[in-house]
Order: structure tokens, then C-alpha cells, then sequence
């Protein structure tokens, strides 16, 4: 975990954050050429947003097949992000053109776009409202209907700043945030950005030595209550059961 030394910070706790292990369940087949940005689990399909200039993809894929069912390529100039949806909508961050869609999730028809002034990274949502990451330590709250920041936290853990958040998932009221290029995903409290936890995943094998096959992907099985992740180029999801030493959920 990349962490730098802070000084003073008024909301941070001085309780010590929990340390998950794992079990896998289940895997799913994953196209090793997709490089993973976003990933959404919901009754059966995975919804994947794709980046790389030229390649980026929103997709939506049988979990049990890995067929792709609906396939939606965006314009060359932008590099696709993170991706969440909220009813029958799909929103999808790019890279650094400021510039989010948002999709009809049964056709994938861009149906708006909205504006941000940071980079794009990670999106998910509490239910009504986004949640962005743009690879600092800082996670911003904005509306998903007008776009504007509501505010934004500082992921933390006593006297540390938790930086290179990025892919994000929101499960029963904490925020779940892929460290890029680490294999651990810290669990944050969203109202104060505290570290309450972090799921330990290096034991999940890379599947080659290239360095762009890092993790990112995390997805949340609500009939299991399980996470799922994968990574870009990973011929893998993984379905796991994250659990204290003591192997409490």
C-alpha cells in the first residue's frame, strides 16, 4: 500500500485497521486482451469498461461464458475508465479528456455526457449519488443528475494518506478501493475517508510478468455477498470470500 506521512489530521482514528484474507469460490472466464478499467456484477453479467486509446470498450458479458452480449466502442481519441450503474444507467469515466458518458444500460445508446476537472479513474455510487476516484488519495461525492461535487474525503489511516486509489465499489455502506498496481483493496469509511480495513490479495497469482497486468476490476456479488476482481489481461475473475485470521466475514 503507498502511503506518505501526514501531519495532524483532524478525523483520523486512532483504531487500527482490519486485516482481511481470502478464499476464492468460484472464477469466470476473462478475455486476457481487455484492459480492465471498470467492472459491474448484476444478475448474472459482467459490465466491463475497457481503456487504452483506440481499444476502450464498454461491454456487457455472460459471467458464466465470457460472451460478450452487448459491445459499445468508444471514439479513438478517449481511454475508458471506471464505470457504475444506477438504475438503467451507465456511467463511464476517461482518462484525462474530462469527459464521462452516460448510456441507455439495456442498448448502450449514449444517451448525455458530463464534465470533470481532474483525471478519471475509479466510479461507483451509494444509490443516488457518484463516487470518483482520480488516483490521489481523494475520493469526491457528485450528483447524478446535475455533476456538480457535493464533497469530496481523504482515504487515511492514522497518520498516513492512502494514495493511488482507483477502481471503486460501494458494499453496505463502505467503499471498496483497488491500490493501483498493488493487490490489496482498502476498505474506507465514506464519511471521513478513514481506513477501516484492507483486503490482503497478493496470494492471487499475476498472469504474466508484464507490468501493465496489474489488478483492477472489483465487482460485489449482492445473492453471494462475495467480491469479485480481475486485473487487465488477467484470463480471469475471481470470486472470493474475504475473511478476518479469525474467518469471520
Amino acid at each position: 500500500m503507498i502511503a506518505t506521512p501526514v501531519s495532524a489530521h483532524p478525523s483520523i482514528s486512532t483504531n487500527s485497521p482490519a486485516q482481511y484474507s481470502f478464499k476464492v469460490v468460484r472464477t469466470y472466464p476473462h478475455n486476457p486482451e481487455l484492459f480492465t478499467e471498470g467492472l459491474v456484477y448484476e444478475n448474472g453479467y459482467f459490465y466491463e469498461s475497457t481503456g487504452l486509446r483506440g481499444k476502450s470498450k464498454l461491454l456487457k458479458i455472460v459471467a458464466s461464458t465470457g460472451k460478450v452480449e452487448l459491445e459499445k466502442k468508444l471514439p479513438p481519441q478517449y481511454f475508458g475508465e471506471g464505470m457504475t450503474i444506477i438504475g438503467d444507467k451507465v456511467y463511464q469515466l476517461t482518462y484525462t479528456s474530462g469527459l464521462g458518458f452516460i448510456y441507455n444500460k439495456r442498448t448502450f445508446k449514449l444517451t448525455n455526457t458530463f464534465h470533470y476537472k481532474t483525471e478519471g479513474w475509479g466510479l461507483t455510487h451509494d444509490g443516488n449519488t457518484l463516487i470518483m476516484s482520480d488516483g490521489s488519495a481523494n475520493l469526491c461525492f457528485l450528483s447524478s443528475k446535475t455533476f456538480k461535487k457535493i464533497r469530496c474525503i481523504t482515504a487515511h489511516s492514522k497518520d498516513k494518506i492512502i494514495r493511488n486509489l482507483n477502481e471503486l465499489e460501494w458494499i453496505h455502506g463502505k467503499i471498496y478501493a483497488n491500490i493501483f498496481t498493488k493487490r490489496i483493496i482498502a476498505i474506507i469509511n465514506p464519511k471521513n475517508g478513514n481506513l477501516i480495513g484492507f483486503i490482503d490479495l497478493r496470494k492471487l497469482q499475476k498472469p504474466s510478468s508484464d507490468p501493465e497486468a496489474v489488478m483492477n476490476g472489483t465487482a460485489y456479488n449482492a445473492k453471494t455477498h462475495d467480491l469479485i476482481v480481475t486485473g487487465k489481461y488477467w484470463p480471469k475473475l475471481y470470486e472470493i470470500y474475504p475473511s478476518t485470521p479469525e474467518g469471520a466475514k
